[in-house]
Protein backbone atom coordinates (compact mmCIF):
# COMPACT_ATOMS: atom_id res chain seq x y z
CA UNK A 1 0.00 0.00 0.00
CA UNK A 2 0.73 3.60 -0.84
CA UNK A 3 0.87 6.50 1.67
CA UNK A 4 -0.13 9.87 0.05
CA UNK A 5 0.12 13.47 1.93
CA UNK A 6 -1.66 16.06 0.48
CA UNK A 7 -1.32 19.45 0.95
CA UNK A 8 -3.46 22.08 0.89
CA UNK A 9 -4.50 25.38 2.79
CA UNK A 10 -6.75 25.18 6.10
CA UNK A 11 -9.16 27.48 5.12
CA UNK A 12 -9.42 28.52 1.03
CA UNK A 13 -12.21 30.93 0.11
CA UNK A 14 -13.54 31.04 -3.21
CA UNK A 15 -16.83 31.92 -5.46
CA UNK A 16 -18.10 35.57 -5.92
CA UNK A 17 -17.50 38.01 -3.50
CA UNK A 18 -15.47 36.03 -1.48
CA UNK A 19 -13.45 38.68 -0.50
CA UNK A 20 -15.75 40.31 1.69
CA UNK A 21 -15.31 37.47 3.95
CA UNK A 22 -11.61 37.79 3.84
CA UNK A 23 -11.68 40.68 6.53
CA UNK A 24 -12.94 38.18 9.44
CA UNK A 25 -10.76 35.34 8.63
CA UNK A 26 -7.51 37.48 8.75
CA UNK A 27 -8.84 38.82 12.34
CA UNK A 28 -8.95 35.81 13.31
CA UNK A 29 -5.47 35.02 12.78
CA UNK A 30 -4.93 37.80 15.80
CA UNK A 31 -2.16 39.68 14.01
CA UNK A 32 -1.75 43.60 14.16
CA UNK A 33 0.14 44.53 11.12
CA UNK A 34 0.29 42.71 7.74
CA UNK A 35 3.25 43.48 4.89
CA UNK A 36 0.84 43.30 1.75
CA UNK A 37 3.37 41.96 -1.34
CA UNK A 38 1.78 42.91 -4.34
CA UNK A 39 2.79 44.80 -8.05
CA UNK A 40 2.75 48.27 -9.39
CA UNK A 41 0.23 47.40 -11.55
CA UNK A 42 -2.21 46.17 -9.29
CA UNK A 43 -1.16 48.63 -7.09
CA UNK A 44 -2.37 51.63 -9.20
CA UNK A 45 -5.53 50.26 -10.94
CA UNK A 46 -7.61 49.51 -8.01
CA UNK A 47 -7.13 46.31 -6.95
CA UNK A 48 -5.26 46.82 -3.91
CA UNK A 49 -7.42 49.26 -2.53
CA UNK A 50 -10.14 47.06 -2.45
CA UNK A 51 -8.26 44.78 0.20
CA UNK A 52 -6.63 47.46 1.53
CA UNK A 53 -10.09 48.89 2.49
CA UNK A 54 -10.98 45.48 3.73
CA UNK A 55 -7.94 45.77 5.71
CA UNK A 56 -8.53 49.18 7.14
CA UNK A 57 -12.21 48.49 8.39
CA UNK A 58 -10.81 45.21 10.31
CA UNK A 59 -8.51 48.14 11.99
CA UNK A 60 -5.46 46.11 10.94
CA UNK A 61 -2.30 48.18 9.75
CA UNK A 62 -0.01 47.79 6.93
CA UNK A 63 2.74 48.29 4.65
CA UNK A 64 2.79 47.86 1.18
CA UNK A 65 5.68 45.96 -0.85
CA UNK A 66 4.56 46.67 -4.63
CA UNK A 67 7.91 46.16 -6.74
CA UNK A 68 7.36 42.32 -7.54
CA UNK A 69 8.47 42.13 -11.02
CA UNK A 70 6.31 39.67 -13.35
CA UNK A 71 9.41 36.90 -12.93
CA UNK A 72 9.60 37.64 -8.89
CA UNK A 73 13.60 38.24 -8.33
CA UNK A 74 15.91 37.01 -5.34
CA UNK A 75 16.03 40.71 -5.17
CA UNK A 76 12.65 40.90 -5.04
CA UNK A 77 12.28 38.45 -2.38
CA UNK A 78 15.41 40.09 -0.36
CA UNK A 79 14.17 43.88 -0.57
CA UNK A 80 10.67 42.76 0.72
CA UNK A 81 12.34 40.44 3.35
CA UNK A 82 13.92 44.15 4.76
CA UNK A 83 10.59 46.14 4.33
CA UNK A 84 8.99 43.44 6.43
CA UNK A 85 11.72 43.67 9.27
CA UNK A 86 11.60 47.06 9.32
CA UNK A 87 8.26 47.64 9.74
CA UNK A 88 7.87 44.84 12.02
CA UNK A 89 5.19 43.26 10.46
CA UNK A 90 3.64 40.19 11.75
CA UNK A 91 2.65 38.29 8.32
CA UNK A 92 2.18 38.53 5.21
CA UNK A 93 -0.70 39.27 2.36
CA UNK A 94 -0.21 38.79 -1.24
CA UNK A 95 -2.30 40.17 -3.72
CA UNK A 96 -2.04 39.55 -7.45
CA UNK A 97 -1.09 36.23 -9.82
CA UNK A 98 1.69 33.76 -9.53
CA UNK A 99 4.47 36.64 -8.95
CA UNK A 100 3.52 38.19 -5.73
CA UNK A 101 2.20 34.76 -4.64
CA UNK A 102 5.91 33.45 -5.41
CA UNK A 103 7.83 36.59 -3.95
CA UNK A 104 5.83 36.26 -0.79
CA UNK A 105 6.41 32.50 -0.09
CA UNK A 106 10.12 33.63 -0.63
CA UNK A 107 9.77 36.50 1.60
CA UNK A 108 7.52 34.60 4.30
CA UNK A 109 10.65 31.47 4.67
CA UNK A 110 13.40 33.68 4.43
CA UNK A 111 12.23 35.77 7.61
CA UNK A 112 11.96 32.45 9.17
CA UNK A 113 14.81 30.73 7.74
CA UNK A 114 17.35 33.08 6.81
CA UNK A 115 20.57 32.29 4.86
CA UNK A 116 21.02 32.22 0.86
CA UNK A 117 17.78 32.00 -0.79
CA UNK A 118 19.23 30.17 -3.73
CA UNK A 119 20.02 26.95 -1.05
CA UNK A 120 16.53 26.56 -0.92
CA UNK A 121 16.39 25.49 -4.22
CA UNK A 122 14.85 21.87 -4.58
CA UNK A 123 12.67 19.56 -2.63
CA UNK A 124 12.04 20.54 1.30
CA UNK A 125 15.14 22.52 2.07
CA UNK A 126 14.47 24.73 4.72
CA UNK A 127 13.65 23.85 8.60
CA UNK A 128 11.03 26.28 9.54
CA UNK A 129 7.19 26.99 8.37
CA UNK A 130 7.02 30.08 6.56
CA UNK A 131 5.74 33.68 8.49
CA UNK A 132 1.53 33.23 7.70
CA UNK A 133 0.38 34.08 4.28
CA UNK A 134 -3.14 35.52 3.25
CA UNK A 135 -2.86 35.23 -0.36
CA UNK A 136 -5.31 36.82 -1.89
CA UNK A 137 -5.30 35.49 -5.84
CA UNK A 138 -6.29 37.85 -8.83
CA UNK A 139 -5.79 35.65 -12.05
CA UNK A 140 -7.04 31.85 -12.91
CA UNK A 141 -4.28 29.47 -13.05
CA UNK A 142 -0.80 29.48 -11.66
CA UNK A 143 -2.56 27.94 -8.26
CA UNK A 144 0.92 28.80 -6.21
CA UNK A 145 -1.85 30.61 -3.96
CA UNK A 146 -2.75 26.54 -3.14
CA UNK A 147 1.10 24.97 -3.80
CA UNK A 148 3.94 23.88 -1.62
CA UNK A 149 5.84 25.05 -4.86
CA UNK A 150 7.46 28.25 -5.90
CA UNK A 151 9.57 29.55 -8.62
CA UNK A 152 12.13 32.69 -7.94
CA UNK A 153 14.42 33.98 -10.89
CA UNK A 154 17.69 33.64 -10.03
CA UNK A 155 19.30 36.90 -12.52
CA UNK A 156 23.21 36.32 -12.14
CA UNK A 157 22.63 32.79 -13.62
CA UNK A 158 19.45 33.31 -15.52
CA UNK A 159 17.87 30.31 -13.99
CA UNK A 160 14.44 30.21 -12.27
CA UNK A 161 14.88 28.21 -9.19
CA UNK A 162 12.07 26.15 -8.56
CA UNK A 163 11.50 25.30 -4.77
CA UNK A 164 8.90 22.70 -3.98
CA UNK A 165 8.23 22.97 0.11
CA UNK A 166 5.35 22.46 2.20
CA UNK A 167 6.53 25.11 4.54
CA UNK A 168 5.67 27.49 2.40
CA UNK A 169 1.92 26.53 2.23
CA UNK A 170 0.10 29.13 2.87
CA UNK A 171 -2.68 30.00 5.65
CA UNK A 172 -5.45 31.36 3.56
CA UNK A 173 -6.32 31.51 0.13
CA UNK A 174 -8.94 33.93 -1.43
CA UNK A 175 -9.83 33.32 -4.92
CA UNK A 176 -12.87 35.90 -6.02
CA UNK A 177 -13.74 35.91 -9.62
CA UNK A 178 -14.88 39.68 -9.18
CA UNK A 179 -11.48 40.52 -8.72
CA UNK A 180 -10.26 39.36 -12.17
CA UNK A 181 -12.96 40.47 -14.58
CA UNK A 182 -10.56 43.24 -15.77
CA UNK A 183 -7.90 41.31 -16.57
CA UNK A 184 -6.32 41.65 -19.86
CA UNK A 185 -7.56 38.51 -22.43
CA UNK A 186 -3.82 37.77 -22.99
CA UNK A 187 -3.22 36.78 -19.04
CA UNK A 188 -6.22 35.15 -18.99
CA UNK A 189 -5.43 32.71 -21.83
CA UNK A 190 -1.80 32.43 -20.22
CA UNK A 191 -2.59 31.42 -16.76
CA UNK A 192 -5.51 29.35 -18.07
CA UNK A 193 -3.39 27.24 -20.41
CA UNK A 194 -0.92 27.15 -17.43
CA UNK A 195 -3.44 25.78 -15.44
CA UNK A 196 -4.38 23.08 -18.34
CA UNK A 197 -0.87 22.14 -17.71
CA UNK A 198 -0.96 21.96 -14.45
CA UNK A 199 -3.59 18.85 -14.68
CA UNK A 200 -2.77 17.17 -17.65
CA UNK A 201 1.29 16.82 -16.65
CA UNK A 202 -0.08 16.03 -12.84
CA UNK A 203 -2.20 13.20 -14.64
CA UNK A 204 0.47 11.65 -16.92
CA UNK A 205 3.34 11.73 -13.88
CA UNK A 206 4.28 8.13 -12.11
CA UNK A 207 3.49 10.58 -9.26
CA UNK A 208 -0.73 10.37 -9.93
CA UNK A 209 -2.71 8.86 -7.96
CA UNK A 210 -6.90 8.45 -7.84
CA UNK A 211 -7.25 11.90 -6.17
CA UNK A 212 -5.49 14.23 -8.05
CA UNK A 213 -6.25 12.17 -11.27
CA UNK A 214 -10.03 13.18 -10.06
CA UNK A 215 -9.29 16.74 -9.45
CA UNK A 216 -7.57 17.19 -12.45
CA UNK A 217 -9.46 15.45 -15.10
CA UNK A 218 -12.38 17.53 -13.91
CA UNK A 219 -9.91 20.52 -14.36
CA UNK A 220 -9.57 19.55 -18.06
CA UNK A 221 -13.49 19.62 -18.96
CA UNK A 222 -14.16 23.22 -16.92
CA UNK A 223 -10.99 24.64 -18.74
CA UNK A 224 -12.16 23.00 -21.77
CA UNK A 225 -15.39 24.46 -21.67
CA UNK A 226 -14.68 28.05 -20.03
CA UNK A 227 -11.36 29.29 -21.11
CA UNK A 228 -12.51 30.33 -24.32
CA UNK A 229 -15.86 32.14 -23.01
CA UNK A 230 -13.62 33.95 -20.68
CA UNK A 231 -10.66 35.36 -22.95
CA UNK A 232 -13.64 36.59 -24.98
CA UNK A 233 -15.62 38.38 -22.26
CA UNK A 234 -13.83 39.02 -19.10
CA UNK A 235 -16.68 39.83 -17.22
CA UNK A 236 -18.59 36.86 -17.88
CA UNK A 237 -18.54 35.80 -14.21
CA UNK A 238 -19.80 32.51 -14.52
CA UNK A 239 -16.77 31.71 -16.67
CA UNK A 240 -14.62 33.42 -14.49
CA UNK A 241 -15.82 31.82 -11.30
CA UNK A 242 -15.98 27.99 -12.91
CA UNK A 243 -11.55 29.43 -14.16
CA UNK A 244 -11.04 29.72 -10.05
CA UNK A 245 -12.55 26.53 -9.42
CA UNK A 246 -9.91 24.96 -12.10
CA UNK A 247 -7.32 26.57 -9.47
CA UNK A 248 -8.13 25.04 -6.93
CA UNK A 249 -8.50 21.62 -8.85
CA UNK A 250 -5.07 21.88 -10.71
CA UNK A 251 -3.76 23.14 -8.06
CA UNK A 252 -4.36 20.50 -5.69
CA UNK A 253 -3.20 17.35 -8.44
CA UNK A 254 0.01 18.52 -9.04
CA UNK A 255 0.57 19.60 -5.63
CA UNK A 256 0.43 16.54 -4.32
CA UNK A 257 1.39 14.44 -7.95
CA UNK A 258 4.00 16.49 -9.14
CA UNK A 259 4.66 18.22 -12.81
CA UNK A 260 7.19 17.24 -15.79
CA UNK A 261 9.23 18.56 -18.93
CA UNK A 262 6.20 21.13 -19.69
CA UNK A 263 7.10 23.00 -16.55
CA UNK A 264 11.22 22.04 -16.98
CA UNK A 265 11.70 23.34 -20.15
CA UNK A 266 8.52 26.57 -19.49
CA UNK A 267 11.15 27.69 -16.18
CA UNK A 268 14.49 28.05 -18.45
CA UNK A 269 12.78 29.84 -21.03
CA UNK A 270 11.36 32.38 -18.21
CA UNK A 271 14.96 32.82 -16.64
CA UNK A 272 16.73 33.60 -19.56
CA UNK A 273 14.07 35.36 -21.49
CA UNK A 274 11.86 36.58 -19.07
CA UNK A 275 8.98 35.52 -20.73
CA UNK A 276 5.15 34.79 -19.38
CA UNK A 277 5.40 31.02 -17.95
CA UNK A 278 1.52 30.45 -18.76
CA UNK A 279 2.85 30.93 -22.35
CA UNK A 280 6.03 29.26 -22.61
CA UNK A 281 3.50 26.38 -21.00
CA UNK A 282 0.99 26.42 -23.55
CA UNK A 283 3.36 26.07 -26.84
CA UNK A 284 5.58 23.46 -25.10
CA UNK A 285 2.54 21.33 -23.65
CA UNK A 286 1.24 19.29 -27.30
CA UNK A 287 4.86 18.83 -28.23
CA UNK A 288 6.18 17.62 -24.86
CA UNK A 289 2.78 15.22 -24.66
CA UNK A 290 3.47 14.26 -27.96
CA UNK A 291 6.75 12.48 -26.61
CA UNK A 292 4.96 11.15 -23.44
CA UNK A 293 2.31 9.83 -25.00
CA UNK A 294 4.63 7.32 -27.62
CA UNK A 295 6.36 5.65 -24.43
CA UNK A 296 2.31 5.73 -22.66
CA UNK A 297 -0.46 6.62 -24.16
CA UNK A 298 -2.69 5.21 -21.65
CA UNK A 299 -3.56 8.19 -19.79
CA UNK A 300 -4.33 10.08 -22.53
CA UNK A 301 -7.70 8.54 -23.15
CA UNK A 302 -9.45 10.10 -19.40
CA UNK A 303 -7.77 13.38 -20.79
CA UNK A 304 -9.23 13.42 -24.00
CA UNK A 305 -12.54 12.55 -22.94
CA UNK A 306 -12.50 15.36 -20.16
CA UNK A 307 -11.64 17.40 -22.97
CA UNK A 308 -14.75 16.05 -24.29
CA UNK A 309 -13.35 14.40 -27.35
CA UNK A 310 -14.93 10.72 -28.54
CA UNK A 311 -13.27 8.02 -27.55
CA UNK A 312 -14.81 4.80 -28.24
CA UNK A 313 -13.42 2.59 -30.65
CA UNK A 314 -10.47 4.33 -30.83
CA UNK A 315 -7.06 3.59 -29.25
CA UNK A 316 -4.98 4.96 -26.61
CA UNK A 317 -2.93 6.70 -29.36
CA UNK A 318 -5.55 8.21 -31.67
CA UNK A 319 -7.01 9.33 -28.33
CA UNK A 320 -3.77 11.16 -27.39
CA UNK A 321 -3.21 12.33 -30.82
CA UNK A 322 -6.91 13.99 -31.19
CA UNK A 323 -6.27 15.22 -27.66
CA UNK A 324 -2.88 17.14 -28.50
CA UNK A 325 -4.70 18.83 -31.62
CA UNK A 326 -7.35 19.82 -29.08
CA UNK A 327 -4.85 21.33 -27.03
CA UNK A 328 -3.00 23.08 -29.65
CA UNK A 329 -6.83 24.39 -31.49
CA UNK A 330 -7.65 26.10 -28.18
CA UNK A 331 -4.14 27.35 -27.84
CA UNK A 332 -4.66 29.34 -31.53
CA UNK A 333 -8.31 30.51 -30.14
CA UNK A 334 -7.08 31.76 -27.09
CA UNK A 335 -4.30 33.98 -28.67
CA UNK A 336 -0.97 31.80 -27.82
CA UNK A 337 1.66 32.63 -30.05
CA UNK A 338 2.68 30.06 -32.40
CA UNK A 339 6.59 30.15 -32.12
CA UNK A 340 9.53 30.85 -29.88
CA UNK A 341 11.30 33.04 -32.43
CA UNK A 342 7.94 35.70 -31.64
CA UNK A 343 9.22 35.99 -28.38
CA UNK A 344 12.89 36.69 -29.18
CA UNK A 345 13.98 33.84 -28.17
CA UNK A 346 17.30 32.86 -29.91
CA UNK A 347 18.79 29.48 -31.58
CA UNK A 348 22.02 30.09 -30.08
CA UNK A 349 20.87 29.17 -26.37
CA UNK A 350 19.23 26.00 -27.06
CA UNK A 351 22.34 24.25 -25.71
CA UNK A 352 21.76 26.00 -22.60
CA UNK A 353 17.78 25.84 -22.19
CA UNK A 354 18.27 21.82 -22.74
CA UNK A 355 21.06 21.78 -19.85
CA UNK A 356 19.15 23.60 -17.37
CA UNK A 357 16.04 21.94 -18.24
CA UNK A 358 17.34 18.82 -17.38
CA UNK A 359 18.50 19.92 -13.98
CA UNK A 360 14.72 21.41 -13.27
CA UNK A 361 13.24 20.15 -9.87
CA UNK A 362 10.17 19.04 -12.17
CA UNK A 363 12.05 17.13 -14.80
CA UNK A 364 12.27 14.12 -12.66
CA UNK A 365 8.55 13.58 -12.86
CA UNK A 366 8.06 13.39 -16.28
CA UNK A 367 6.85 9.99 -17.22
CA UNK A 368 10.26 9.50 -19.02
CA UNK A 369 13.28 11.17 -19.23
CA UNK A 370 14.46 12.76 -22.61
CA UNK A 371 18.03 12.13 -23.70
CA UNK A 372 19.98 16.23 -24.07
CA UNK A 373 19.45 16.22 -28.24
CA UNK A 374 15.77 15.23 -27.65
CA UNK A 375 15.16 18.33 -25.20
CA UNK A 376 17.03 20.47 -27.92
CA UNK A 377 14.60 19.21 -30.42
CA UNK A 378 11.64 19.32 -28.62
CA UNK A 379 12.21 23.37 -28.22
CA UNK A 380 13.50 23.22 -32.07
CA UNK A 381 9.82 22.16 -32.96
CA UNK A 382 8.27 25.09 -31.59
CA UNK A 383 11.31 28.29 -32.55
Amino acid sequence: MSTHIVYVPSINLMGQGCLQDAGACIEELGFSKALVVTDKFLSHNGTLCKVLTILENAGMSYKVYDDVKPNPTIANVYDGVNVYNENKCEFIISVGGGSPQDAAKGIGLYVTNGGDLRSYEGVGKTKNASVPIVAINTTAGTSSEYTINYVITDEERGVKMVMVDKNSLVTISVNDPELMVDKPAALTAATGMDALTHAIEAIVTPGAFTVTDATALAAVEIIFNYLPRAVRNGHDIEAREQMTYVMFLAGLAFNNAGLGYVHAMAHQLGGIYDLPHGVCNAMLLPIVESENAKHDPSKFRAIARAAGITVDGKSDQQCAEELIEAIRLLAAEVGIPARLQELGVNEVDLDRLADNAMKDACAPGNPYQPEREEVIRMFQEIL
